[in-house]
């Protein structure tokens, strides 16, 4: 699939640094290192109330990652309270995990309620193509059009009905290789694709791919590294209209502040609790100063 000219991104915004942006709220706010620090400044005034409908082995961290960052998690993941809740919610995960019948049922129940009342909404089709159940699952979800999917690129691959997906939750491809389901997601469901990898890729359905640079390999070493990012997502989403800009955004953040805590850390065992503390710490000059984005094909 073809795709236009991507365009180098630039590292201005006209509000500054630090104040919620009112170009922050428009479609056209641009994807800069400077709009995603003041991004996460407004998240710290907001302290958005994500709901997550997520596995059984990521819980804690999840958990944990949203409160480092500055947000609350709300773990409301049953039939009827899920579509109850997630109206209220600032933004919404679901994580297709560890998929019980029950979740499957709330997931669908929050994924509607989200996209009638317009709260933002982030499916990570965690080993989509690998196993049954949850292949189906994601078909059906993908259908009421997140705000943002989020995957490794043999789960986007998979998604998109263009391979057969990854080994599990690992990976059998690289994110370049998932560019083009990346594109076809986004075009058929008028979603922004983050695709994870060692450059992590942002995908709009139309115009420049956004990649991002930094992290650590620890992040693929430690439980909730992938998984956690998604909520982190829908936190920032909530913020914003621009789903390009804020999945931008909570990939730099979230990757920047891995970057920092993995230097010193002697492996993943000292790595997660400094990646925490990282999260907690990151600022928006931080951000502004140390993100690394670019375009490319």
């Amino acid at each position: 699939m073809s795709e236009p000219t991507l365009e180098p991104l630039g590292t201005s915004l006209e509000a500054p640094l630090g104040t919620p942006s009112e170009s922050l709220r428009g479609a056209d706010a641009q994807v800069t290192a400077e709009a995603c620090a003041a991004l996460l400044a407004a998240l710290r005034d907001a302290v958005p109330l994500v709901q997550c409908i997520t596995n059984a082995v990521v819980t804690n961290v999840t958990a944990n990652v949203l409160l480092a960052v500055g947000a609350t998690p709300a773990m409301v993941d049953i039939p009827e309270e899920a579509g109850q809740f997630a109206p209220v919610a600032s933004g919404v995960l679901v994580n297709l995990g560890t998929p019980t019948p029950a979740q499957c049922v709330a997931m669908r129940e929050a994924a509607e309620a989200a996209a009638a009342a317009g709260t933002p909404w982030v499916l990570d089709p965690v080993a989509v193509g690998f196993l049954a159940v949850r292949t189906r699952t994601a078909q059906d979800l993908v259908a009421i059009r997140p705000t943002i999917i989020r995957g490794n690129p043999s789960e986007i691959i998979a998604l998109a009905g263009t391979g057969g997906g990854g080994r599990g939750v690992d990976s059998v491809d690289g994110p370049d290789d998932a560019l083009d389901a990346a594109r076809l997601l986004a075009i058929r469901h008028g979603s922004v694709v983050a695709v994870s990898g060692a450059v992590d890729a942002v995908v709009p359905a139309h115009g420049p791919v956004v990649r991002i640079a930094n992290g650590t390999p620890l992040l693929t070493r430690v439980t909730g590294g992938g998984c956690a990012l998604g909520a982190v997502m829908a936190a920032f989403a909530s913020l914003t209209p621009d789903a390009l800009l804020a999945a931008t955004a909570a990939t730099g953040v979230y990757t920047l502040a891995a970057e920092r805590a993995a230097a010193g850390a002697a492996g993943p065992g000292t790595f997660a609790p400094r990646f925490l503390d990282a999260l907690a710490d990151v600022t928006p000059s931080d951000v502004r100063r140390g993100l690394r984005l670019s375009g490319g094909d």
